[in-house]
């Protein structure tokens, strides 16, 4: 399809309009690929667009994360799609296209470019167009944009729909479309139909590969079901399916996620002796494992045999750098690496001016803490609700009342209205200081005002009412849970158990255990510690010595005699 320069600046429903060009599809039967006739003189025969049934691959655009090189064309067009929102509008400016080789490139890069940016609704208009109303012969490869953007949606039956006209159309179905199908179900918690993914696979000659595990294990992950993520991995190693290493960079992801970085590491050693050769985004992770239980000095040693296997850090690698040093509470380490960043010639974002504010508020700095909040916005950087509550933080460690609500009134004229975690944040500060008046203000407003209270907004009264010794107050506030449709969870309990371990109430403490027992809510550490706290003879710690034993084992906790 020849352009003239005319063509390319005219408007896109214009250009769409002009239909300089007509075809039909016919089929090499040889060897079952498409081709195009476009009427032109000679009535020569053009095979269709080279991104027919390759090039896009599930995750990564496409082959060798090589991404679409727009035309004038394709341009207008992605333009013209993304302000258009009727899809009648947006058919009826497709039927105008020519259907050519050229066109079809259009389309497809047009819709992978809006995949990057995570336009799910172009895509689907898109997709639809050229598999159901457009005159090109159907390709597996719309399909499975199609069933992506679904799924992204969470619209798993339109995705389901979507595979079953693949099959209906006489598609094959590959790898990435199983992939991107069981990551739907994921995403919707329907974890029957994305095992029957796994049976329809076989019946098409696909066991499944590494690429569908990665995409069951990520829809796990996403869907907050770990455990059954680990089950998968397990699963895909008993099957003879070789990890990749994005396989074991969502494990260690996931590990280092649940404070588990011991694990995190074993399986990295684990990748590297099976010869699977880590990532920038494995180390990463494996950073950011240590970085979240503070532990800077294994960060910084698994960042250095980064830099010895010879690839170069990012922003998100350094950021998780400064990480680690900021949760082990040394800021000016963290001051460090942020200073090494911008010498190496790599931009901090805003993910790392936010972990500066917190370096410096965990360390009690919070001056510095305003310097690094104040040098973002002279930047441009447009602070975000974490980077405010963020600055809150650090004046509450410092108990300054007048600051933090200062910052609250700041979030409010910057258009961003503080959220149920602000104004818990608030009220805690306000707790602690004994400003109860202003404590209960904050509930009221809460309970009137559009974000409501969640069971931490209560957590944090139970707490602050039972270490100031108004137990009545404090009951009465953890027997109206229920009437909020809220259900105690182990903080709650444990907060409870606090205020009569506090005075020595050991009877009533095992009472109020035995009641948590009961509501099915499961005692962690902390409520272990309460416990202990309670005791004033050894015959009460080794009662509670049996209870915690118990608990270790995983097994039903049963109350001493």
């Amino acid at each position: 399809m020849v352009i003239s320069d005319a063509e390319k600046r005219i408007p896109v429903v214009e250009m769409l309009k002009s239909g300089k060009a007509t075809g039909s599809i016919s089929t090499n039967m040889a060897n079952g690929e498409s081709l195009i006739t476009k009427s032109c003189p000679g009535n020569d025969v053009i095979r269709s667009g080279s991104l027919r049934g390759q090039g896009w691959k599930y995750g990564s655009g496409f082959v060798d994360g090589i991404f679409p090189v727009l035309s004038p064309v394709a341009h207008q067009i992605l333009n013209f799609v993304r302000k258009e929102v009727d899809p009648n509008n947006v058919w009826a400016a497709l039927d105008t296209l020519p259907v050519t080789h050229e066109t079809w490139d259009d389309l497809i890069n047009v819709a992978v470019q809006l995949r990057l940016n995570k336009q799910w609704d172009p895509i689907a208009l898109i997709c639809q167009w050229i598999l159901y109303k457009s005159s090109f012969q159907t390709d597996v490869m719309c399909y499975n944009l199609l069933i992506d953007a679904y799924g992204q949606k969470s619209l798993y039956k339109k995705a389901e729909e979507t595979y079953v006209d693949l099959l209906q159309a006489r598609c094959i179905p590959t790898e990435d479309t199983y992939a991107l199908l069981i990551k739907a179900y994921c995403a919707c918690g329907l974890l029957e139909k994305a095992e029957a993914a796994f049976v329809d696979m076989r019946k098409y000659g696909l066991p499944p590969s590494a690429i569908v595990y990665n995409a069951y294990i990520d829809g796990l992950m996403k869907a907050g079901n770990p455990q059954r993520a680990i089950e998968i991995f397990q699963r895909m190693k008993n099957d003879g399916c070789q990890p990749s290493t994005d396989t074991y960079t969502l494990l260690i992801n996931l590990h280092g996620k649940a404070s588990q970085s011991y694990m995190a590491l074993k399986l990295f050693n684990e990748m590297r002796s099976k010869k699977c050769r880590p990532d920038i985004c494995t180390y990463t992770a494996l950073v950011n494992a240590f970085a979240r239980e503070g532990l800077c000095e294994k960060a910084e040693e698994i960042f250095e045999q980064m830099q010895e296997d010879k690839l170069e850090p990012d922003v998100y690698t350094y950021n998780a750098l400064m990480e680690a040093y900021s949760r082990a509470g040394f800021a000016y380490g963290a001051a460090e690496i942020f200073s090494l960043m911008r010498h190496m010639g790599c931009e901090p974002d805003r993910a790392s001016y936010n972990i500066m504010v917190d370096a410096y508020g965990r360390a009690g700095l919070h001056e510095d803490a305003q310097a690094v909040f104040n040098e973002m916005k002279r930047l441009g950087i447009t602070p975000t609700m974490k980077s405010h509550m963020l600055l809150l933080c650090a004046y509450s460690r410092a108990r300054n009342v007048d600051k933090c609500e200062e910052i609250v009134n700041q979030m409010s004229e910057s258009g961003l209205e503080p959220d149920t975690f602000v104004l818990n944040s608030m009220m805690h500060l306000y707790g602690r200081l004994g400003q109860f008046e202003k404590m209960e203000e904050v509930l009221t407003a809460m309970e009137k005002g559009p974000y409501g209270a969640d069971i931490s907004t209560y957590n944090i009264l139970i707490n602050i009412y039972g270490r100031a010794g108004f137990f009545e107050k404090m009951e009465g506030i953890f027997q109206s849970l229920p009437t909020k449709n809220l259900k105690p969870d182990v903080v709650t309990w444990t907060s409870r158990l606090g205020a009569y371990s506090r005075k020595k109430l050991y009877a009533r403490c095992l009472e109020i255990f035995e009641e948590m027992i009961d509501a099915g809510c499961h005692p962690d550490g902390g409520t272990a510690k309460v416990l202990l706290s309670a005791c004033s003879s050894e015959d009460q710690i080794e009662q509670v010595t049996t209870v915690i034993r118990t608990m270790h084992k995983g097994m039903e906790v049963a109350l001493p005699a």
